[in-house]
């Protein structure tokens, strides 16, 4: 009889530990479940928060190339609005010329334009390159043809300039087209 009960013992005692262990695996259960729903939330709230951010770029994207666009389209506004009084002045010279007798006094008013138009250059920082006497120089000339020397200090300099090389802001944007001397 005390096997008897030892085995009954046993019995109790083992279902005991299978109701203890569903029970466990129960509760388990739920708590997986429980992280598992959270972490379906948090999945939903950081994919909403890309979706709004993706959109947000987008925006920032099409505003700035509209900005870009509408900058591209009236960046010449400010050079063209300067340089219609030199335009201006260019029309009356050539009406008063075309009226004037004394010669000198049409090329004094054609001085004082292009001189006009000049200090206009360089507020906009474009600058006049240097050339005549000046040793070549690929970075800012283009040397043209070369020509004999008329002294011996003219040996590989600049003689003559055929057409005129601008800097902008220390960027060329011409370069000077020159004679070299041999």
């Amino acid at each position: 009889m005390v096997a008897k009960d030892i085995k009954d013992k046993t019995k109790k005692d083992s279902s005991k530990t299978k109701a203890k262990k569903l029970g466990r695996s129960s509760k388990k259960k739920t708590i997986e479940l429980e992280k598992f729903e959270e972490l379906a939330e948090k999945l939903e709230e950081i994919n909403d928060k890309y979706l709004r951010l993706s959109a947000e770029f987008d925006n920032y994207r099409k505003r700035t190339l509209k900005e870009k666009m509408d900058l591209t389209k009236t960046a010449g506004e400010d050079i063209l609005i300067n340089i219609l009084p030199v335009v201006d002045n260019f029309e009356r010279a050539i009406e008063s010329s075309k009226k004037a007798e004394d010669i000198n006094a049409v090329m004094e008013g054609i001085d004082l334009i292009y001189n006009n138009f000049k200090d206009f250059l360089k507020q906009r920082g474009v600058k006049e390159i240097e050339a005549v006497g000046q040793p070549l120089d690929t970075d800012l000339h283009e040397a043209i043809t070369n020509i004999p020397a008329p002294d011996k200090e003219s040996k590989g300099k600049i003689v003559d300039v055929i057409e005129k090389g601008y800097v902008l802001n220390d960027k060329v944007i011409r370069y000077a087209k020159v004679v070299v001397g041999e």
